[in-house]
């Protein structure tokens, strides 16, 4: 035999919760409108936020193999350059040490790399003298020429050789790529933006 079904008055139990689901609504609609004036940080540099990461299958000055996961935990700041090059490339991380200097007691959580697209030339001697000249905890990474292709791909990095006489230089993209700590791909930094202008659209990141 069931039990018998007890009913409240219709008015009586809804009342309340016709009620409590308009303060929900009033309330979703306050936190609603207060989301929309909140207005996203102005950025210097080009927000990727939502475009896929790219990856490398890369060796360090020491020959360790080094993925972009292994930094997991830091931001970091990658560029896509050679030892050679005349003035980008130096410009560049000589701009990343600024940057750390700014980023003051966040510095240690940017992680500053340096992918060579000339591994012919740039030797792991090579690219950790060069790196290191900037700052001793920059890394260079390099690959045979299949690897780095495959890097520069995955970055949407365009470079290739031009001959000069006996000799050649690299033409290459001078965007710096930032990371954040969860391995998502945040930023683009243009080569024109000061130190402090990129350290500003970092603190949005780090």
């Amino acid at each position: 035999m069931r039990s018998p079904i007890l009913s409240a008055p219709t008015g009586a139990a809804r009342a309340p919760d016709t009620r409590r689901r308009r303060l929900l609504l009033s309330a979703a609609g306050l936190m609603t409108l207060a989301a929309c004036g909140q207005e996203a940080p102005k950025l210097n540099g080009m927000d990727l936020s939502g475009m896929p990461t790219g990856d490398f299958q890369l060796r360090d000055t020491e020959d360790r193999e080094r993925r972009l996961a292994d930094y997991r935990g830091q931001a970091v700041l990658l560029f896509f350059g050679f030892t050679q090059c005349p003035d980008v490339c130096p410009t560049a991380l000589t701009r990343a040490t600024e940057i750390k200097r700014l980023l003051g007691a966040d510095a240690g959580k940017l992680r500053v790399l340096f992918i060579t697209v000339d591994p012919e030339r740039d030797t792991p001697e090579i690219l950790k003298a060069y790196t290191q000249a900037f700052d001793p905890e920059f890394v260079g990474l390099r690959g045979d020429a299949e690897q780095t292709r495959a890097a520069a791909q995955s970055f949407k990095v365009f470079y290739q050789k031009v001959t000069t006489g006996s000799s050649y230089t690299m033409d290459h993209t001078a965007l710096s790529y930032v990371i954040d700590a969860k391995g998502k791909l945040r930023l683009a930094l243009r080569h024109q933006q000061s130190a402090e202008e990129c350290a500003q659209d970092l603190r949005t990141v780090i």
